[in-house]
């Protein structure tokens, strides 16, 4: 993990699984969307693969969003969700972006290893400038997937071991289990 990778983000980091990079970034808004309770914040989450980031290039999504990015941000964003408390940012919302750099497998759980790091990084600064009071972070969080192959157990498979496993899953843990 390269903490601070993007310096113009309030958090930032490149994360290395293997093979895959993800390029996470954190940035805030000085508002809130309209279906959270006043006074308190919001975190969102987004995910895309830019076009050299697998063997055949990925079509930028222009106007029109893959289902599978969505399904994806929609993981990184819940994941990410469970650890706040959101009376700490009032009327902010805190927007993660992961960028797949490279694709090997374990795209999801490095980009939610990856986004809990810049949301970390940019709540440390939202503290150091006065803009929040307390953390919103409860307890930290990281991901990873497993498989088995040819019956062997495997952490964070890459994409040969994940295309022919077994059985596969992605795990989303927080500290206090």
């Amino acid at each position: 993990i390269i903490k601070d990778f993007m310096p113009n983000a309030a958090g930032s980091c490149l994360i290395e699984f293997g093979r895959t990079r993800v390029l996470c970034t954190a940035t805030v808004q000085n508002s809130a969307p309209s279906y959270v309770p006043e006074g308190t914040g919001w975190l969102t989450a987004e995910y895309s693969m830019l076009p050299g980031s697998t063997t055949t290039r990925k079509q930028r999504e222009r106007n029109k969003y893959d289902g599978r990015s969505i399904e994806i941000g929609r993981l990184i964003g819940r994941s990410l969700r469970s650890i706040m408390d959101f009376t700490a940012i009032p009327d902010l919302t805190i927007t993660i972006d992961c960028d797949v750099i490279q694709a090997d497998g374990g795209t999801r759980t490095a980009s939610i290893s990856g986004g809990f790091v810049a949301l970390s990084l940019a709540v440390k600064k939202l503290l150091e400038s006065g803009r929040i009071e307390r953390s919103p972070i409860k307890c930290y969080l990281a991901a990873v997937s497993a498989g088995i192959c040819g019956g062997t157990p495997l952490l964070d498979l890459c994409y040969v071991e994940d295309s022919s496993a077994e059985a596969d899953m992605n795990y989303v843990g927080t500290e206090d289990g």
